[in-house]
């Protein structure tokens, strides 16, 4: 693709992560380039032709030298990008967080605050001790539970918000509350599709798990049954792994390159066990498993933090009680006794609002592994029928 005698003034069109930017001439996408808005491997066209390619390939942009005719084959080097360590990405993840604070947190509310109000209801209006109907509780149940409604209805539009806004923060934009929502709304159906098919398999996967320790327990002195329990619980376990791998980016996937229900998860297990011709601590799996266990284990410190007295009461019970159903109702007057637990609720919230931390990391990974694609890959545009062609 060559210039024309117009030189500077021919026009292109770019395309950075689904959205369109342009017609801009020759000298725009320099700046572009200078402020690290416009990489090479982005997408980009003649704005008069509708064949899309690379901004690597636009002449004089990147200084990529033209093709020489010559007798022997010629092959294009890869372009070279430097990868980031999970250290910069865990950095660049807590940057966007912190340029993002107010929208993250606004996002954080839509889930956050009927979660509150539904646990609030329920701690504080208490059910009536006498069989008969009391109207403030049933009222302040019906409440509680349309809030834990509304907090699972407003979940794909959380998920969804953080990666547009995650997105456009890294490309140096600083996008409203309100337009980002107006976007994430948009992709509610497809993402709240998923969330019902990811979620249910985890907790299937678990359900499976809890019957196997069931059955262990059943089985006494069985030696059959006790082998035949283990070789479940590999089974299990290893299922479980499979499909961790598998839905690692499928958010990313669904949002960001906007595609469908069976492309999201099918691109999500292909990126995720992408990168084998790199260390293993650098691939998109083991990033992602990484930043999974960082914080599962955050969300371990705060829950024992929080529930730490009541564990070590349920521990010196156990020590001391024999009867498992004498045990069952010290406890549960225990936790009666208790009342409403203010340091867990408080814990609680904060764990809700460093939750996007996750989010806005997996998108690191995510841009950070699309953007090491060699400059040769053609890029995949989807039709409006959602078909990838290259």
């Amino acid at each position: 693709m060559m210039l024309d005698d117009q030189g500077v003034t021919e026009e292109w069109i770019v395309r950075v992560q689904g959205t369109e930017y342009g017609p801009a001439n020759i000298e725009t996408l320099r700046e572009w380039k200078a402020e690290g808005r416009l990489l090479p491997v982005n997408e980009a066209r003649r704005a008069d032709v509708d064949l899309w390619t690379t901004a690597a390939k636009i002449p004089g942009l990147f200084s990529v030298p033209p093709v020489v005719p010559s007798t022997g084959a010629f092959t294009q080097p890869p372009l070279q990008i430097s990868r980031r360590s999970f250290t910069q990405i865990l950095t660049e993840t807590l940057q966007i967080y912190r340029k993002g604070f107010f929208q993250f947190l606004g996002l954080t509310l839509l889930v956050l605050l009927p979660s509150i109000c539904s646990q609030l209801t329920t701690a504080f209006v208490k059910p009536p001790q006498a069989s008969t109907v009391d109207v403030l509780s049933v009222l302040a149940a019906g409440f509680a539970f349309l809030m834990f409604i509304l907090s699972i209805v407003m979940w794909p539009v959380y998920i969804a918000g953080i990666q547009i806004l995650t997105a456009d923060i890294a490309r140096g934009n600083r996008p409203s509350l309100v337009a980002m929502l107006n976007e994430a709304v948009r992709f509610w159906p497809r993402v709240a599709a998923l969330c019902i098919f990811v979620y249910g398999v985890f907790f299937l996967l678990m359900v499976f798990g809890l019957a196997i320790a069931a059955m262990s327990l059943a089985a006494g002195s069985s030696v059959l049954l006790v082998l035949v329990a283990m070789a479940l619980l590999i089974l299990q376990v290893w299922m479980f792994g499979r499909f961790f791998v598998n839905v690692l980016f499928w958010q990313q996937f669904a949002v960001l390159e906007k595609a469908g229900f069976i492309d999201s998860l099918r691109e999500s297990r292909d990126l995720a066990r992408s990168g084998r011709d790199r260390p293993w601590f650098q691939r998109p799996l083991w990033r992602g498993a990484f930043i999974a266990s960082i914080w599962f284990a955050v969300v371990l410190a705060i829950t024992l933090g929080a529930q730490w007295g009541t564990l070590q009461h349920y521990f010196n019970q156990l020590l001391t009680t024999q009867d498992p159903q004498a045990l069952l109702q010290q406890m549960t007057e225990a936790q009666q006794a208790s009342g409403f637990n203010i340091p867990a609720f408080a814990l609680g919230a904060v764990e809700k609002i460093l939750q996007p931390l996750v989010g806005i990391a997996f998108v690191v990974v995510y841009l950070e592994s699309k953007l090491e694609l060699p400059s040769y890959v053609e890029p995949i545009v989807r039709t409006d029928e959602g078909d990838a062609v290259r």
